[in-house]
């Protein structure tokens, strides 16, 4: 029992001591790289990306209140980090032509497929479930997206050629 006590022990105090191991948080209020300043993100839209999709794939995230329990907050921090690998609106205009490109594309296919926003966000964001309509609507401006990019520049600046 004596030992079962001290793994116990050493244990809380192993939690504790993470308490103080904090990863910087995603918080910025610069836009003058996001998407919005190249396309025009319509206001349905713009509240879609607002509840389901801004915490993991823009520079500034709203923490739930559970972000400040370790080793929970690692796990967010790699989550926010992986997603804004994929695609970030804060970065969007810094991408080249191709991969803003393929990015509209990859949101039309993982919108569609319904992998996205991912089930383990939505299992504690309930509201961040898209509707039918919503997947509609973030589809089609992403696909408008694209159609003006087809407008403005030749097309094998945004689409590889395949051998």
């Amino acid at each position: 029992m004596k030992i079962f006590k001290r793994i116990l022990l050493i244990l809380l105090i192993a939690l504790l001591a993470i308490q103080f191991v904090r990863p910087a948080k995603n918080v910025s209020t610069d836009k003058s790289k996001h998407i919005s300043t190249l396309y025009a993100v319509p206001a349905d839209v713009n509240t879609i990306l607002t509840k389901a999709c801004n915490d993991c794939h823009t520079n500034n995230t709203i923490y739930p209140w559970y972000a400040a329990v370790q080793p929970v907050t690692w796990w967010l921090d790699d989550h926010i980090n992986e997603g804004k690998k994929h695609l970030n609106f804060d970065e969007y205009n810094t991408y080249s032509l191709r991969k803003q490109y393929h990015k509209m594309e990859e949101v039309i296919e993982q919108v569609k497929e319904k992998e996205m926003p991912l089930n383990s966000y939505t299992w504690v964001h309930r509201d961040a479930k898209l509707t039918d309509e919503e997947r509609v609507s973030l589809t089609t401006w992403a696909q408008s997206v694209m159609d003006t990019m087809k407008a403005h520049y030749p097309i094998d600046s945004l689409v590889r050629k395949r051998n």
